[in-house]
Formats: structure tokens, sequence, C-alpha cells
């Protein structure tokens, strides 16, 4: 989708997140096993969450599924929506991208598409390695909401 001069150009994408391996002592480790999907984008030169443009008549929905598959080689399922980001691209437009939490429901992890790298990581690994603090505090807000659903 190509926006026009003050149009807000529209993304979707995913916290694509797993619980990680059991600790050394065989326990699940919950609050320090949840592991979060990152990609490098060579065309940018970045580390982000997986996310792209909206496509005419696609539901922001379907786009982020769609955009996660399309780089990580994960097809997933929506989980929770998360808070928006808004920022100005590179080209000055504004930019509003719509995220959810989601879970692979099958394929496996491998960078495709625009990205050249895609892997797993904790938190803490993942909040390091992220170039924007947009992405940095997406994946806090994610890890949060994620902990206090598997809470219930």
């Amino acid at each position: 989708m190509t926006a026009a001069a003050g149009e807000e150009v529209r993304a979707a994408g995913g916290v694509v997140w797993h619980w990680g391996p059991p600790g050394e002592a065989g326990r699940e480790q919950r609050a320090s096993g949840l592991e979060i999907v990152v990609v490098h984008r060579p065309a940018y030169d970045d580390w982000s969450l997986p996310k792209g443009k909206v496509d005419p008549g696609e539901s922001d929905e379907d786009c982020a599924r769609r955009e996660v598959e399309e780089e990580t080689g994960l097809r997933c399922r929506l989980g929770l929506e998360l808070p928006s980001v808004r920022y100005r691209d590179r080209n000055g437009r504004d930019k509003v991208v719509r995220y959810w939490t989601m879970v692979a429901t099958a394929g496996e992890l491998a960078p495709r598409h625009e990205v050249d790298v895609a892997r797993w990581l904790d938190v803490e690994s993942a909040r390091a390695v992220l170039t924007y603090a947009h992405d940095r505090d997406l994946v806090s807000s994610a890890a949060r909401a994620i902990a206090d659903a598997e809470s219930r």
C-alpha cells in the first residue's frame, strides 16, 4: 500500500512468543523462559519485530499473520492486541502499526522475504538487541500481558 502525501501508512505485525526450554533443574520457568522472535532487516540494518504494510482490502489482523509468516516462516494465531505504535517513517510519513501477541501453529523459524536473520531470544536479550525504543517497550508490554494471561 502506498500512502499519498498526508495519509497515514497502516501496518501490522506480531510479538511472536513461546516458552523456552526448562531450566537445568527440569522445572518449567515461566517468568524467565519466555522467548520472542526478533528479525534483522538488511535494507534498514535494524533489529525489529516482524511487521509490514497492510495491502488494499486486507484487514490489519490478516496483514499481521501474513507479514509474520512472510518474514519468519511461522504461521501464527493472534492473541492479545497490544498498544499501537505511531512514528514517522524514513520518508517522513506518519505510520501506525498494530501489534498482537502471536503463537506459532505451524512452520519453522527461518529468515525469509526482507529478513536475513530471525531468532528466538529471551525477553531481556530481545530488548537489548532491538533497534527501536518502541519495539523494546512493546516487548515489555507483551511479556507483562502474556504473564498476566498465563497466570489466570
